[in-house]
């Protein structure tokens, strides 16, 4: 789990993982060049940046990548610039590294990428980076958003292993606890997505169903998932899709947006 946030303290995408982690009341820091420079002036106090003895923008954003688990780079589309120096300098110390592109990604499937990658990798001290916000005036905003999110995700699996939640046993039950689990907005979404879009899902909420509903091998639910897709063969891997399915008919009837004339 996440128990610092840190970034060079640039205005966007940067700025947003600072705010997060004082938002969340999790601990942040990270290096800023000499003057504490930003392109909107000197960063305020608040922001527990440490100077480097120089105002190069390379060294300092180097430095945060050596000094991190990971570095979470969110932009929409190619990584130009600082952005793309980050990204070679965490390949270049052999950092772990998550790059999600927005204009592909949709905000709660990244939020849901960034958990999974957090988990796997064990990221405890994550850099964050990506364009300024006279680059990608939309970008603070989204990354607040993705990065709340994301941390959200973590609290709830870290809640289930907290009180040891068996493991549902039926394709009804599984619903169920997703209906729980899931955010309003996410709910929300899913609801109102187009029934051949579903596979989308599969690669976020997917194998977060899988991780925590069917591994390591739970026979009575994937049985259970041969019922209802009425397929006795139903692999371990596809038994994530019936259960979205089923969720999606049960959110179709409570939470789809409807127009009101």
């Amino acid at each position: 789990m996440i128990n610092k946030f840190i970034s060079g303290g640039q205005t966007g995408a940067e700025r947003a993982a600072l705010d997060v982690a004082i938002n969340l009341g999790i601990s942040h820091g990270g290096w800023i060049s000499k003057g504490r420079i930003t392109e909107k002036g000197p960063l305020p106090v608040k922001y527990r940046l440490l100077e480097m003895p120089t105002d190069s923008y390379p060294q300092s954003a180097e430095q945060n990548v050596i000094d991190s688990d990971g570095t979470l780079i969110i932009a929409r589309g190619k990584f130009t610039g600082g952005t793309d120096y980050i990204r070679r300098m965490t390949l270049k110390h052999k950092k772990q590294l998550l790059g999600i592109d927005l204009a592909q990604t949709r905000l709660y499937e990244a939020a849901s990428l960034i958990a999974s990658w957090i988990k796997m990798r064990r990221i405890e001290i994550l850099n964050v980076a990506g364009p300024r916000a006279s680059e990608d005036q939309q970008i603070y905003s989204d990354v607040i958003t993705i990065l709340e999110h994301a941390i959200q995700i973590l609290k709830a699996e870290e809640q289930r292993l907290d009180t040891r939640l068996k493991q549902p046993e039926t394709v009804a039950a599984a619903v169920a606890r997703l209906v729980v689990e899931l955010s309003l907005r996410d709910k929300t979404i899913i609801a109102n997505m187009d029934g051949a879009d579903l596979g989308n899902l599969l690669f976020s909420l997917g194998i977060s169903i899988r991780n925590s509903f069917l591994y390591p091998r739970n026979e009575k639910l994937l049985e259970s998932c041969r019922l209802v897709s009425k397929d006795k063969y139903l692999h371990w891997d596809q038994a994530s899709a019936v259960i979205i399915k089923e969720l999606w008919k049960r959110l179709k009837n409570s939470h789809k947006l409807r127009v009101v004339k």
